[in-house]
């Protein structure tokens, strides 16, 4: 399958066949609410401590005359998630350290387990599209004859595929801890749900800070009211 949709792939490039307009794929991401999955360490598989596994079901309309695949490619691309790549999940689990990943389900039906092997399975479907922190253990379940996967990364990560006992988690957690947090969500931009979902926490400088100014703003705001 990887080298007939790589090939497919290289066509669309070259002729623009099946390929959605930069005009249209605003109308192509359907707003969701995401679905959020908080992975915690199980010894084995470091997941992410800090970031949650989001999921967006039905979050892309494909299409008339769009091929999905090129559909996902495109939208992932243009919010700065690149290396795409067509294929299915590896049935072994793994994760990986050093980037977040996306993964958009163009055609046919998966079921995911994440987090480590006593870790939540997930059912998902074409235009489902979950976004997974770096560290997140996942492996297929099962999946439909037909299924195809696109994946994508954020600009600024390292790849890399481990299994667990293949790193030490105290490397990983260094890695996982060290991975650049993604600029846009990969299917809603700038205002995506997942740039709140993981906007970093405040340091207590920062917090300090903050109050000091809403401090500041309330006093000068009952010094107003008491001169009106």
């Amino acid at each position: 399958m990887p080298i007939a949709e790589g090939l497919k792939r290289a066509v669309e490039k070259l002729t623009g066949i099946a390929r959605p307009r930069r005009r249209t794929m605003s109308g192509l991401a359907r707003p969701q609410p995401p679905e959020i999955l908080r992975l915690r360490e199980d010894g084995r598989t470091p997941n992410n401590p800090k970031l949650p596994l989001v999921v967006y079901r039905a979050a892309v309309r494909f299409g008339e005359g769009c091929d999905p695949a090129t559909v996902l490619e495109e939208l992932f691309e243009q919010h700065g998630w690149r290396r795409a790549w067509r294929d299915g999940v590896y049935d072994f689990l793994h994760f990986h350290t050093g980037t977040h990943e996306v993964l958009g389900i163009a055609r046919g039906r998966v079921t995911v387990q994440f987090g480590g092997p006593s870790g939540p399975k997930i059912a998902l479907q074409a235009a489902d599209i979950v976004v997974l922190p770096a560290g997140t253990g996942h492996r297929r379940v099962r999946a439909s004859r037909d299924l195809l996967v696109v994946g994508a990364y954020p600009d600024g990560g390292r790849y890399d595929e481990p299994r667990p006992d293949e790193i030490e988690l105290a490397q990983a957690r260094r890695a996982i801890a060290a991975a650049p947090r993604p600029r846009r969500d990969p299917v809603y931009g700038a205002d995506g749900p997942l740039m709140s979902l993981w906007k970093p926490a405040l340091t207590l400088r920062q917090r300090q800070v903050a109050r000091s100014r809403r401090s500041r703003r309330r006093s000068a705001a009952a010094a107003k009211a008491a001169r009106a």
